[in-house]
């Protein structure tokens, strides 16, 4: 069996007050209440023969409906607490959280109740400052923010 993989993109952009990122909220019944140490980059699993950035770009459009254009910093990859690497790439860039649209998935809801529901794969995006992220993030991601700050940025 592969191993699961995902990649993604971890946007970032300079305000007046600091640096921001931009995290998503998983859609779905399950991720509903849930706020604190939920929050994500944009990422999704891909295939071993697919390259690591262009899936990220791909799930980065799929999940907010906007297309990243680069340039890619390479962060390095991470291991989440089930087991699942991340590969993730830093990338400058704005977006309006108001207008992110996501692909949907189709679940079992309730589970084992045979109905069959369609819910976002993400249900809103939003910018957070760095220390605000820290607390958003699924923890494992938290070392995204890490070597993001660790980077001399020039936006």
């Amino acid at each position: 069996m592969a191993k699961k993989q995902s990649a993604g993109i971890l946007l970032y952009r300079r305000t007046d007050t600091g640096l921001e990122v931009f995290l998503v909220h998983p859609g779905g019944p399950f991720w509903k209440k849930k706020d604190t140490a939920s929050w994500t980059i944009p990422k999704g699993e891909f295939a071993a023969e697919e390259e690591a950035l262009k899936a990220a770009i791909r799930e980065f459009k799929e999940e907010t409906g906007f297309t990243p254009a680069g340039p890619f910093i390479p962060l390095a990859s991470i291991r989440q607490k089930a087991g699942k690497e991340v590969h993730a790439w830093a990338c400058a860039g704005d977006l309006v959280p108001a207008l992110v649209r996501s692909n949907t998935v189709t679940l079992e809801w309730p589970p084992r109740s045979g109905r069959k529901l369609t819910f976002p794969e993400v249900d809103k995006g939003d910018w957070f400052t760095v220390d605000k992220a820290r607390q958003k993030i699924n923890p494992a991601q938290e070392a995204f923010l890490d070597t993001l700050l660790s980077l001399k940025l020039r936006t």
